[in-house]
């Protein structure tokens, strides 16, 4: 499970966010495009915007239902 406290430095606040746990697979990143990227320095993804609509926020859903190490959380800031 995805702790708030562990997030990677990248996320901006809101519901959803990524920890230190990612293992920088892609599954996030390919299936919400619009809301996660990578950092290229770090080796990990996180997230770059919240989502915006109801489409946006199932895509994160199930980014991180999808997650192989639980590293994305919707329990963050907002």
């Amino acid at each position: 499970m995805a702790d708030r406290e562990d997030k990677n430095e990248e996320n901006v606040d809101g519901k959803f966010y990524v920890d230190s746990q990612c293992i920088d697979c892609d599954l996030c990143r390919e299936t919400a495009p619009n809301n996660f990227t990578r950092s290229d320095d770090e080796g990990y993804s996180y997230v770059f915007k919240q989502p915006e609509n109801d489409e946006e926020v199932g895509q994160c859903r199930e980014a991180m239902e999808g997650c192989p190490v639980e590293a994305i959380g919707e329990d963050g800031d907002e």
